[in-house]
């Protein structure tokens, strides 16, 4: 059994989402967590958690909306971020400079807001820190919040640091790309730190890069885990089950 701790579900990615399911649960793929990290994707992802019993949710505002976001906004999203037991966190939400510094100002407020919304609501948090790994550190050390520190590809010392903050460190598809130095960081990393995750469509692993992601090909990172920690897949399965059952407390 696998868990995909952080992927995205859409009508506009996938033509039959009941297929999507069938195939994930097919290789052991159950249950998945979507991120719903826009208002349109958080109202789509919330139906689809009440249809489906092995869907469960993050939601909260992506870096990439800070622009739009507004204080009506986040009193929303406090309502529905209390408003089912299928949502079991808070995110993806942080920065991301890659673009651009041009909001940075907007991306703190936004993320600094949300995460006293998260210390409030006691949730686990799901970071998305793309070019901004200072800022995000810095910020994080301001609140009393934990979680998992979505599609991490950065040092082993940044690794460090935010396991010692109390997180846990998301490993997708790139640790399967050719000359890929996250998987001499994973062979240092303790398994109870880490969870698997596809970010699905996106960051699809080998040998089906180039492909749309899915949640399917979990076992493919999870064999790149395993062969770099030269353990068993089965260690990995059991041991990242685990742990996102215990962040985000399902049973």
């Amino acid at each position: 059994m696998f868990i995909d701790t952080h992927c995205h579900l859409s009508v506009d990615d996938y033509e039959n989402i009941d297929q999507v399911l069938t195939e994930n649960r097919a290789v052991g793929v159950s249950p998945i967590i979507i991120s719903g990290c826009t208002k349109k994707d958080i109202l789509e992802s919330l139906k689809y958690a009440e249809c489906y019993s092995d869907v469960f949710l993050t939601i909260g505002y992506h870096p990439s909306e800070a622009d739009s976001i507004t204080e009506e906004d986040l009193s929303l999203l406090e309502q529905q971020l209390v408003s089912t037991s299928k949502i079991v966190g808070f995110g993806e939400i942080g920065l991301d400079y890659y673009y651009g510094k041009e909001n940075k100002n907007l991306q703190l407020q936004l993320f600094e807001a949300q995460l006293q919304l998260a210390e409030k609501l006691d949730l686990p948090v799901v970071i998305h820190s793309r070019d901004a790994t200072f800022d995000t550190i810095q910020l994080l050390k301001k609140y009393s919040v934990s979680g998992v520190i979505h599609c991490f590809s950065g040092s082993l010392e940044t690794a460090k640091e935010y396991i010692q903050q109390g997180f846990t460190l998301g490993i997708g598809g790139v640790i399967t790309f050719k000359n890929s130095k996250l998987r001499e960081v994973v062979a240092q990393l303790p398994l109870d730190k880490i969870v698997l995750e596809t970010d699905s469509p996106y960051l699809t692993p080998e040998p089906f890069r180039g492909k749309k992601n899915s949640s399917k090909y979990i076992p493919y990172i999870a064999a790149a885990i395993a062969n770099c920690k030269n353990i068993s897949v089965d260690e990995v399965s059991s041991i990242t089950t685990r742990n996102a059952k215990k962040i985000f407390h399902i049973d």
